[in-house]
């Protein structure tokens, strides 16, 4: 994004975008949270802690990678294993109710579930050269989105043997896919975009 200020600290209609993006899932229609966990830069613990949601809200200093910061903010969690964890990013402030709570039923016939996109672009792949090798069917590709939701027990258990089998994903999911452990995906329109670029931020912010 450039400018210095991390992204999720930005000013967006007079707020920042981590306090925005949160705030969108305590909004009518959203399923109910038992409580929140924040993983933050340590130049912006002071400003999270100061922040009020309702709910129950743990702020700790994120790590070097997201990976890290996710597995710091899980372990501040009440000891509840069963309890669904919404793993989502603090640049995606426009979360969809109605796929939220697809997800949410999908956690009792699989051991996590993500939202995603589907792709509506030519996928070609290539080797090492560029060559185009052949056209995949686009109907089996989705964007992975967030928020990604297992049991709180599942999440532990996936980062802490990511850690031990010194596995990084690039995404949460991913960590329960090394597992060998069942993962739906449901779809989710593109609203639910992470702002990443100026581009995006112009696009979506408030007029």
């Amino acid at each position: 994004m450039g400018g210095g200020l991390p992204k999720q600290f930005r000013d967006w209609d007079g707020r920042p975008l981590l306090q925005v993006t949160v705030e969108a899932f305590l909004a009518p229609g959203m399923p109910s949270l038992a409580g929140i966990a924040l993983a933050v830069p340590e130049t912006h613990l002071e400003e999270a802690c100061g922040w009020s949601f309702g709910v129950p809200c743990s702020v700790v200093q994120g790590g070097a990678t997201r990976q890290e910061s996710v597995w710091l903010a899980l372990r501040t969690l009440p000891d509840r294993p069963l309890a669904p964890v919404m793993i989502h990013d603090a640049v995606r402030p426009f979360p969809p109710a109605a796929p939220l709570w697809e997800a949410l039923a999908a956690l009792n016939l699989f051991d996590g579930v993500l939202l995603g996109e589907a792709s509506t672009d030519t996928l070609k792949r290539v080797d090492g050269l560029g060559r185009v090798l052949r056209t995949e069917p686009r109907e089996e590709f989705f964007r992975a989105q967030t928020p990604q939701i297992a049991r709180l027990g599942t999440w532990l258990h996936a980062f802490q043997a990511a850690e031990e089998d010194g596995f990084l994903g690039t995404d949460d999911v991913a960590l329960l896919e090394h597992l060998g452990l069942s993962v739906k995906l449901i779809p989710s329109p593109s609203s639910n975009l992470k702002l990443t670029t100026p581009e995006d931020w112009h696009r979506a912010r408030p007029h």
